[in-house]
């Protein structure tokens, strides 16, 4: 016999879960980056009005295929169109959580030693840092490992359990940060480049730009959604909990520029700086600081525990579809997966100049992304895949499954839903597809 499906022991256990899995260094290492390299607080303000037209419709339809069928992303669309062509949409989804975890747990492992690096105050040179191939390595592993070990537990017991503790660590660290920011002679500047919108600087590619991040910063489309919401009761309304987790994931990426934009400001700092943001600008600007190596410290403590939340979602998929449809043991698999995940890794690992050919890997071409293997990766998986998932999904839901179906599931704790299927059945069957493609045909330079 089959062990029994993990569920969600409460409501704020999934939404810490879901709230976790969404917010990530796509909040806190790109969100203050990209604000920054389009114009500040009108990419803002587009950004929010994303999220509620686009991100939050769409995370009810992966929710509510999820809660309906108990399965995840390759389960539930076999469940509803059995061996066809569309559980292909499925094993995409799979496959990108395993992609993306791959070079994000790499970025994930700078963060840590960045905590070390920030609270002896010896930052050194960023390059030759990711230049070192055992260093780079180790961290690697060490990030991959304590995911594998939260993941094994199981649902209530590892990835509830530890969420349970992890975000609130999380929001106090974040809090901390901000009132410490805001109380820098200068921050006003920052606040007002951050927070007044500026529309004449909007142009077609920021309104794109913003909607990109509105909805990938909301871990949509590679399944994560339709995993964690197969593991809620039918009595949950999936209404207010997709809601609290785009208020979480929405607050934190704010919050990120309250800390970032103010403090740069006041330090004279570029704040279109580009990636090199969080690893290169933030440490020179807290080594100059009034108790800037404890400031350093602590939010490289808070990135840190960012991305566990999200590597904690990554894994969970491809586990969750093995369990389901293999019926293979949740420790064996957990770590079949992990091993799978690092050998897949290293390259991304010795890509930032420890190996001279995974530096210049270069097979996607320049126009699109760097030539360094994990720049790859990020573009093929981060960028191409999610988009292509998120469109096959919003189609599968919208005209397969279809919306009287997904209606009737996101009803069922949920009554006031009736009111409006109408305009959510419309937006997720004609306004998503569309818009989702805009982005991807945006990504690969069309326009």
């Amino acid at each position: 016999m089959s062990a029994p499906r993990g569920q969600w022991n409460s409501k704020i256990g999934f939404i810490m879960a879901a709230a976790g899995s969404a917010i990530g260094l796509g909040n806190i290492w790109r969100f203050p980056y990209v604000v920054g390299e389009n114009g500040g607080g009108a990419f803002v303000f587009f950004y929010i009005i994303f999220v509620i037209l686009i991100g939050l419709p769409y995370m009810f339809a992966e929710l509510s295929l999820g809660r309906a069928t108990q399965k995840n992303p390759v389960g539930a669309i076999n469940k509803i169109r059995p061996k066809s062509f569309w559980r292909l949409a499925g094993f995409l989804g799979v496959i990108t959580g395993v992609g993306i975890l791959s070079f994000y747990a790499v970025i994930a492992g700078w963060t840590v030693a960045y905590i070390y690096k920030m609270f002896t105050g010896n930052v050194g040179d960023f390059s030759a840092f990711v230049a070192d191939p055992g260093g780079e390595v180790f961290l690697f592993v060490l990030f991959v490992l304590i995911t594998t070990l939260i993941v094994q537990k199981g649902v209530s017991e590892g990835i509830e359990k530890w969420s349970k503790i992890l975000m609130p660590i999380f929001f106090i660290l974040l809090l901390s940060l901000v009132v410490y920011s805001l109380t820098l002679d200068g921050a006003s500047k920052g606040l007002e480049f951050y927070l007044k919108p500026d529309f004449s600087k909007i142009t077609g590619r920021t309104l794109l730009a913003a909607l990109g991040q509105a909805f990938f910063s909301l871990s949509l489309g590679m399944g994560t959604m339709i995993t964690y919401g197969s593991y809620l009761s039918k009595n949950d309304n999936l209404i207010t909990s997709s809601v609290s987790v785009a208020i979480f994931d929405t607050l934190i990426a704010l919050f990120a520029g309250l800390i970032i934009f103010p403090a740069l400001f006041a330090m004279g700092k570029d704040p279109a700086a580009g990636p090199a943001l969080v690893f290169v600008i933030l440490p020179e600007m807290f080594l100059e600081m009034p108790g800037g190596l404890i400031v350093g410290s602590l939010f490289f403590v808070l990135l840190s525990v960012a991305a566990l939340t999200s590597t904690i979602s990554l894994l969970e998929v491809p586990v969750s579809y093995m369990i389901d449809d293999h019926k293979v043991d949740r420790k064996k698999i957990v770590w079949g997966v992990a091993g799978f995940t690092l050998l897949l890794g290293i390259p991304s690992a010795l890509s930032q100049g420890a190996n001279d050919f995974f530096t210049n890997f270069g097979l996607i071409p320049a126009s699109y992304t760097g030539p360094d293997f994990l720049s790859q990766m990020s573009f093929l998986f981060g960028d191409i895949a999610l988009a292509v998932g998120a469109i096959s999904l919003s189609i599968f839901v919208g005209w397969v499954w279809g919306v009287d179906r997904a209606s009737d599931e996101i009803e069922q704790g949920a009554p006031f839903f009736r009111k409006t299927r109408w305009l959510w059945s419309f937006i997720i069957r004609y306004v998503i597809p569309v818009v989702i493609l805009l982005v991807l045909l945006n990504t690969v330079h069309i326009f």
